[in-house]
């Protein structure tokens, strides 16, 4: 990656329609990954695993992937300065609706899901402004407290006779 922040703009000029194309590719994947708008409905239904699985998730392998995608590559996204307002634009939407929806939510697994997406949405607010640093720290230490929090959801659903419904 190296190599490619020195190359590109040597061969590439900031703003063409090819590094456009390229991040926005780019983009796409990450907001796959990383479930967030208009592609998150599958962080929410992935719950049905056990908490340990949830946890490994959601804290630190899959859905902060797409993060580390895009401030990995951040040499071609500062090129393409419309893509960034993009990613903070999509970031900003998502941690609002998914916040919401973390409030309105009854399962303990559910209300963490959303409330992950959320935390990604922050992440990707941070890239689109191009706080490459906040994001990344962000990023490591989502991955502790999230990875904690599901593990102790899971001993409460032991605990409450596998219960999940925070209401009860």
């Amino acid at each position: 990656f190296h190599q490619l922040s020195i190359l590109v703009p040597q061969q590439i000029s900031a703003g063409s329609s090819l590094i456009n194309w390229a991040t926005l590719m780019i983009l796409g994947g990450a907001v796959g990954k990383s479930a967030q708008l208009p592609l998150q409905t599958w962080l929410a239904d992935a719950m049905a695993g056990p908490t340990p699985v949830s946890a490994l998730i959601h804290a630190a392998t899959m859905v902060t992937a797409g993060v580390y995608l895009i401030a990995r590559t951040h040499s071609l996204f500062l090129m393409a300065a419309e893509i960034l307002h993009l990613v903070a634009i999509i970031g900003a939407v998502t941690l609002i609706l998914a916040g919401f929806a973390a409030l309105v939510q009854t399962d303990i697994k559910r209300v963490l899901a959303y409330s992950t997406m959320s935390q990604i949405g922050y992440m990707f607010l941070a890239l689109g402004v191009q706080a490459w640093d906040a994001a990344i720290f962000h990023l490591m230490t989502h991955a502790f407290f999230k990875a904690l929090l599901f593990l102790s959801a899971g001993s409460v659903i032991v605990a409450c006779h596998h219960e999940q419904n925070i209401f009860k």
